[in-house]
């Protein structure tokens, strides 16, 4: 079973930046984080192919960068221009495909919480 480790979050002021990282335990294929804030479902925010492809949410596209170091295991996602909204647990996943299905991923990492004041 992979193992998948987030690191990164943490509380910013609106606006501010955060970068979190995700690593895996071994080699996988797509690679994505989802997030939930309390009270709402669970939402895919970007995910990335073994090959580089990214996919954004439109509430996040010009703002979050999703990227991958195949080399290191390692996923990452820049968050720029952050806004109070943008408060949640925020998880790594891992799967064969990139979805907006959590269902599709098997493996998840434990989260980091990303809380962004006004």
């Amino acid at each position: 079973q992979v193992q998948l480790v987030e690191s990164g979050g943490g509380s910013v002021q609106a606006g501010g930046s955060l970068r979190l990282s995700c690593v895996a335990s071994t080699y996988v294929y797509s690679m994505a984080w989802f997030r939930q804030a309390p009270g709402k479902d669970r939402e895919g925010v970007a995910c990335i192919e073994l090959n580089g492809v990214p996919m954004y949410a439109d509430s996040v596209k010009g703002r979050f960068t999703i990227s991958r170091d195949n080399a290191k295991k390692t996923l990452y996602l820049q968050i720029d221009s952050l806004k109070p909204e943008d408060t949640a647990m925020y998880f790594c996943a891992a799967g064969p495909r990139c979805t907006w299905y959590s269902s599709s991923f098997g493996a998840w990492g434990q989260g980091t919480q990303v809380t962004v004041s006004s």
